[in-house]
C-alpha cells in the first residue's frame, strides 16, 4: 500500500543557464552566475525547489559539467529519468525558437528523459541552428518537425509563455494551436508571468491542457518566482510526465503565480515612454510618438477568448496569486539572508513559517506584508511593454 502513496512537490520547470563554468555565455540575457551547479545549489539549499527544469541542458559544455557531477557522485541519474542533486531533481530541457513563413517567432520548451536523449536532441539542433552552445536559438525547422523530433526521442514539447507579445505562441505567432501544431500532442502549456488560470481558461482549446506556472529565471534570485505543486509518487521524469497527463492520481494540485499585473506584458503600453495605453492601441504612441506600442497579454486574451471568465474544467487546480519575496517592499538581500538563515528556504518562508516567527526575524511590518503576499492581497500597479508591475504600499 505504501508504494502507492503520492507526495506533493514544489516544481519550477523553466530556469536558464547564463554561462558555463568556464565563463562562456549560454543565455545571453541571463546572469553569468547562473551556471548549472550554482542553479542546483540555489534550488536545493535556498529556494527549496523539489524539481527544476533547466532548459539550456542542450548546450555541450553544460552537458560536460553535468557528466562531471554524475561521475563524481554529486548527482545521480534516476532509472525513470531525471537527475537528483542533493534535495532537488533536475529535468533536462531546452528552449528553442521557430519562425515559420510570415508568422512571428514562438518559443518552445523541449524536455528529455535522460542525458542520452538530450545529447541526441543537441545533435539534431546543431544541424539546424547557427550556434548550438547558446540558449533559445532559432532553428531551421517547421513547428511540426520539431514536434515530431521531440516525440521520437521520448520527450515532451510545451509552448513557452504562450501569451507574451515577445515570442509567445498566441502573443506573437498564431491564433490557435492548430495553426502550427498537432494540438492533441500538446499536453501542457506555460502561461507566462502576465496571465493566470482565470484568463487562460477563456480559450476553449486550452481547457484540456495542464497549465504550468514557471519562473523563466534569468538570475538566481528569480528561481521560484512562479512554480507549481505537483502530486507524484516520487520525483522522476516518468512521474512528472504522468502528472502533466493527469494519470493515476498524478497532477498539478496548485499553481503559484504572480498576480498578472506584476508581469512585464500585462497591459498594452509604449515601449519607449512606458505609458499605459488603451487595450486596442496600435501604431505610434499617442504620448511620445514612438513607433513601438506593445499589445498587452490581457488585450490579446480578450481578443481570442471564446468563453466567459469563471468557467474552469473540473481538473483545473487553484491558482494562487502569490507575490515572491523579492517583490515585497523592504525585503532586500540582507533581510533575505536573515530569513534563509532562520528558516532554511524560500518555500519555508512562503508556506510554512508562522506570523510570530516571521515577525521575530523581520519585524511586524514585513511579516504582515509576507502574510499578504502569500494570498495575493497586496495592492499592485500593473506593468507593460517589458516593465514589471510593482507593489503599492497602502
Amino acid at each position: 500500500m505504501a508504494e502507492n502513496v503520492l507526495h506533493e512537490y514544489f516544481c519550477d520547470m523553466h530556469i536558464h543557464i547564463g554561462g558555463t563554468r568556464t565563463g562562456k555565455p549560454v543565455k545571453i540575457t541571463a546572469s553569468r552566475q547562473m551556471t548549472l551547479t550554482r542553479i542546483l545549489e540555489e534550488a536545493s539549499e535556498r529556494k527549496g525547489m523539489d524539481v527544476v527544469g533547466i532548459i539550456d541542458a542542450h548546450s555541450p559544455e553544460v552537458q560536460e559539467e553535468l557528466i562531471d557531477l554524475l561521475e563524481s557522485g554529486a548527482a545521480i541519474e534516476h532509472a525513470d529519468g531525471g537527475i537528483l542533486y542533493k534535495e532537488t531533481m533536475l529535468i533536462l530541457g531546452c528552449e528553442v525558437e521557430i519562425k515559420e513563413g510570415e508568422r512571428g517567432e514562438a518559443h518552445f520548451l523541449a524536455y528529455m528523459p535522460t542525458l542520452r536523449e538530450m545529447r541526441s536532441f543537441t545533435e539534431w539542433l546543431s544541424a539546424r541552428c547557427k550556434n548550438v552552445t547558446l540558449s533559445s536559438q532559432r532553428i531551421h525547422a517547421s513547428f511540426k518537425e520539431l514536434q515530431s523530433c521531440v516525440e521520437e526521442l521520448g520527450g515532451l514539447l510545451i509552448p513557452a509563455h504562450i501569451f507574451t507579445p515577445h515570442k509567445g505562441l498566441y502573443g506573437s505567432c498564431a491564433d490557435s494551436l492548430a495553426d502550427v501544431l498537432d494540438p492533441a500532442k500538446i499536453i501542457a502549456v506555460e502561461l507566462g508571468l502576465s496571465a493566470n488560470t482565470e484568463m487562460a481558461d477563456q480559450l476553449s482549446e486550452l481547457r484540456d491542457k495542464t497549465f504550468l506556472t514557471n519562473s523563466d529565471a534569468h538570475s538566481l534570485g528569480k528561481i521560484g518566482r512562479e512554480y507549481q505543486v505537483m502530486r507524484m509518487k516520487e520525483r522522476s521524469y516518468k512521474e512528472w510526465e504522468k502528472a502533466l497527463r493527469r494519470q493515476e492520481g498524478r497532477r498539478v494540485t496548485v499553481n503559484y503565480g504572480l498576480q498578472p499585473q506584476l508581469g512585464k506584458y500585462h497591459l498594452t503600453a509604449c515601449q519607449n515612454c512606458q505609458s499605459l495605453l488603451p487595450a486596442d492601441a496600435s501604431g505610434r504612441c499617442p504620448e511620445c510618438g514612438h513607433k513601438r506600442v506593445v499589445r498587452g497579454v490581457a488585450a490579446r486574451i480578450e481578443q481570442l477568448a471564446d468563453l466567459p471568465k469563471g468557467q474552469h474544467p473540473v481538473h483545473r487546480p487553484p491558482y494562487v496569486e502569490q507575490v515572491p519575496l523579492e517583490f515585497i517592499p523592504g525585503v532586500g538581500p540582507r533581510l533575505l539572508q536573515k530569513l534563509y538563515a532562520s528558516f532554511g528556504t524560500q518555500m519555508n518562508v512562503l508556506h510554512r513559517v508562522g506570523y510570530e516567527e516571521l515577525a521575530a526575524v523581520a519585524g511586524e511590518k514585513i511579516a504582515s506584508l509576507i502574510e499578504k503576499a502569500r494570498t495575493g492581497a497586496l495592492a499592485v500597479e500593473a506593468g507593460g511593454a517589458g516593465t514589471y508591475g510593482r507593489i503599492v504600499q497602502e
